[in-house]
């Protein structure tokens, strides 16, 4: 395989959301995550750790994180038990992030032909993140609770290197912060201690190039948009 550019791993990553069987192996996992390592931190404090789900592990996970969101679909009230530790999204959605978060929405589904109101087919592929989306690999990155929020910043850094370096090796990723909400259950699953709080998770593997949600692009606003020259 060809290396590619920084500026094409950069174009070419993009949230997958059906991987084929092939396994990857722990030899390039290890690499990549060695690379991904370079990310800038403050002080170097370098605050990421990361848990390696796969095989059996990962079944096992997968099989009771489902069950759990099965059950919150026939009982709501259950989802109080369940809740992100930290808030990834606003409180209260206002413009232009609404109208940016409803267009992904909507687009995505509207390509897998779910309407509105098909609940269980929403709900079906809502549960898709919960299987990581077939991928054979999927990592779990936790932060020391007691740390600031410049953490979560250094985080970012850190995850997007292992997404572009996966693309540098042929691979594929999606981050997933629908993770966040069962904590509980994928804490004590993968053996995180008392004082690890949860960032996201993410599903790793080759792309599956025949699946159609593959071929859904989300948009980017043009730089004229988000960027002020003073002079």
């Amino acid at each position: 395989m060809n290396p590619i550019s920084v500026d094409d791993a950069i174009t070419s990553r993009m949230a997958v959301r059906a991987f084929t069987q092939q396994s990857v192996p722990r030899q390039t996992l290890e690499d990549l995550l060695q690379v991904a390592s370079r990310a800038p931190s403050g002080t170097n404090t370098q605050p990421w750790k990361v848990y390696v789900v796969q095989g059996a592990s990962r079944a096992a996970l997968v099989d009771k994180v489902c069950a759990t969101h099965d059950a919150i679909r026939d009982n709501p009230a259950l989802a109080l038990q369940y809740q992100e530790e930290y808030d990834y999204y606003p409180a209260k959605w206002f413009s232009p992030y609404i109208e940016r978060r409803r267009e992904n929405g909507w687009g995505l589904y509207g390509l897998l032909g779910i309407g509105k109101a098909d609940r269980d087919q929403m709900h079906m592929q809502m549960q898709r993140n919960f299987r990581f989306f077939d991928a054979p690999v999927g990592l779990f990155f936790t932060v020391n609770r007691a740390m600031g929020r410049g953490a979560l910043l250094d985080y970012g850094t850190f995850l997007q290197n292992i997404m572009l370096a996966a693309r540098g090796r042929g691979l594929h990723t999606c981050p997933q912060q629908a993770w966040n909400m069962f904590n509980k259950i994928t804490l004590p699953h993968v053996g995180a201690s008392a004082d690890e709080m949860q960032v996201c998770g993410m599903a790793l593997g080759y792309a599956d190039q025949s699946a159609i949600v593959n071929s859904f692009h989300t948009p980017r606003v043009p730089v004229a948009e988000f960027t002020h020259w003073l002079e």
